[in-house]
């Protein structure tokens, strides 16, 4: 692994994992707690629109997916709140729609079209410096939002309706966690694609519950996890000529599952 580092493009693979696996480490707690991985799925593809939108205007499409992905955030928070309309149904019909109008945007710029699978399954190794530094501006706003609002998230992932009794605005804090949510989505896509987000946002986070149920533990450990993994993933990805982001999900699925399983064991033969 040491002798993979005299390539740039290796040391950006791995600094956008380990900034990857900051924004998972805290959001994806958040996510596996309050049980909102549909939610976050619907958002992550939903920011496909995005990406058509920032190809069709020609800018950066992570520029694209910031607004795309927040607003679809706010979009299902407010009807999963105040909305009769039943939330997967909503939550689906924008899943739909943020994917047709990216395919749709793609296809209306003339010239060559880009390899939708990039985005879809994403690609580390090609993740550029410049993306780098715009995932480390995104790590450092969920940072200090998470920090300023730790207790208040705290208590809305425990119980909400206690929460909303005390008269904390629940609401208001849940569409801020959605928000930050969103926030991840732009920081994962480069690493790991649309469809392999979800993976990425709840494994490393499923697998720090098995070891704590401390809130701050378990950011920290799924921190470690993601980052270990990563670089893991990274390396196998190299060493069998694969595609990273799969490699990467994959590695951490199977530990997960392996670890699990043997937990489950040991806990009936105690029995």
């Amino acid at each position: 692994m040491i002798e993979l580092m005299q390539y740039e493009f290796i040391r950006n693979a791995i600094a956008a994992g380990i900034l990857a696996s900051i924004a998972c480490g805290i959001i994806g707690v958040y996510v596996v707690v309050k049980r909102i991985v549909f939610i976050s799925g619907g958002i992550a593809h939903a920011s496909f629109g995005g990406i058509g939108l920032g190809y069709y205007l020609g800018i950066n499409p992570i520029l694209g997916v910031l607004p795309f992905s927040i607003v679809s955030a706010l979009s299902m928070g407010l009807v999963s709140k105040r909305s009769r309309l039943p939330e997967d149904t909503f939550i689906g019909i924008l899943w739909a729609m943020g994917m047709s109008i990216g395919i749709l945007l793609i296809s209306l710029k003339p010239g060559y079209a880009p390899d939708l699978m990039t985005y879809l399954f994403g690609n580390i190794l090609t993740v550029p410096f410049s993306d780098i530094l715009l995932m480390l501006i995104l790590d450092g706003v969920i940072i200090l939002v998470v920090y300023a609002f730790y207790k208040e998230f705290l208590a809305l992932c425990f119980d909400e309706e206690f929460t909303t009794v005390l008269g904390v605005p629940t609401e208001h804090l849940y569409l801020v966690l959605l928000s930050l949510i969103a926030l991840s989505v732009v920081v994962l896509i480069k690493v790991v694609g649309i469809i392999l987000v979800i993976a990425l946002l709840t494994i490393p986070a499923a697998f720090s519950r098995q070891f704590t149920s401390d809130l701050k533990k378990m950011m920290f450990l799924s921190f470690m996890f993601g980052s270990v993994f990563t670089c893991f993933g990274l390396w196998l990805s190299y060493v069998f000529d694969a595609p990273s982001g799969a490699t990467i999900v994959l590695i951490m699925a199977v530990v997960y599952l392996l670890y699990s399983s043997v937990r489950n064991t040991g806990s009936r033969d105690k029995v």
